[in-house]
């Protein structure tokens, strides 16, 4: 995949590895679109990937409302053309300090499952559909171990982004003509994973400019990482 002119829509791109994955694709040529929910933050990234001198933009909105999503898909658009890569990096924990399945409000388990699930189905709908039509498109979802693994306290969010996984699944297998991806990056030293772990030692947490680094030639292989993969950051060779 050549990143130079490619319209690119990324999620929770204010900060971690949405911000991180914003700076190495302007950094490759490619035209950004952040999408966060905190105005000052976001446009801070944005400032900060133009400084640079990248191409971005940014969207204040909320992917868990469905108020929002074609809103983003439009604006998306407007700003940077038809969009051929769609990174739901966008996601939530819940509550925190991370509570118990059996502790954990039905309404709080909803949310969870808004933003990191529906928003993105509700986002990929519009854009895959265009894709679709232009015969082209790469749409990449953040995963975690969490889908795999079942850690007391983690229940919403690893059960949120085990749908998330299927759904690249089964995208991959109704749409050929468009790549899905599913990506675990592991730990890294984000706000995110200090807000549940607070205790971890960032030192030993993954970077995520490193991580971003290899989504990009994760992206870059589409005959060694075939649409519908999952795919883990622990186990990329080629990884930088």
């Amino acid at each position: 995949m050549n990143f130079r002119d490619t319209s690119t829509l990324i999620t929770g791109g204010s900060r971690g590895l949405g911000l991180a994955l914003g700076k190495a694709l302007a950094s490759a040529g490619a035209r950004v679109v952040l999408v966060a929910r905190h105005g000052e933050a976001l446009d801070r990234a944005v400032a900060e990937i133009r400084a640079a001198g990248g191409v971005a933009y940014g969207i204040s909105a909320d992917i868990g409302n469905k108020d929002d999503i074609h809103r983003i898909a439009g604006q998306a658009t407007a700003l940077a053309g038809p969009i051929e890569l769609l990174i739901h990096n966008a996601s939530t924990l819940g509550v925190t300090p991370l509570p118990l399945l059996i502790d954990t409000e039905c309404e709080d388990l909803e949310r969870v499952f808004q933003v990191n699930v529906v928003g993105p189905f509700r986002l990929t709908k519009i854009i895959a559909g265009a894709m679709v039509l232009r015969g082209s498109g790469t749409i990449v979802h953040v995963s975690s171990d969490a889908a795999i693994e079942a850690y007391p306290n983690w229940g919403s969010y690893g059960a949120s982004k085990a749908a998330l996984d299927h759904l690249n699944r089964t995208w991959a297998a109704e749409i050929p003509g468009v790549r899905f991806l599913s990506v675990d990056p592991g730990e890294m030293n984000t706000q995110m994973h200090a807000a549940a772990m607070p205790e971890a030692d960032p030192s030993r947490l993954a970077d995520p400019g490193q991580v971003a680094a290899g989504i990009l030639a994760l992206l870059a292989a589409p005959d060694r990482v075939p649409s519908g993969s999952r795919s883990i950051a622990a186990q990329w060779e080629f990884a930088s």
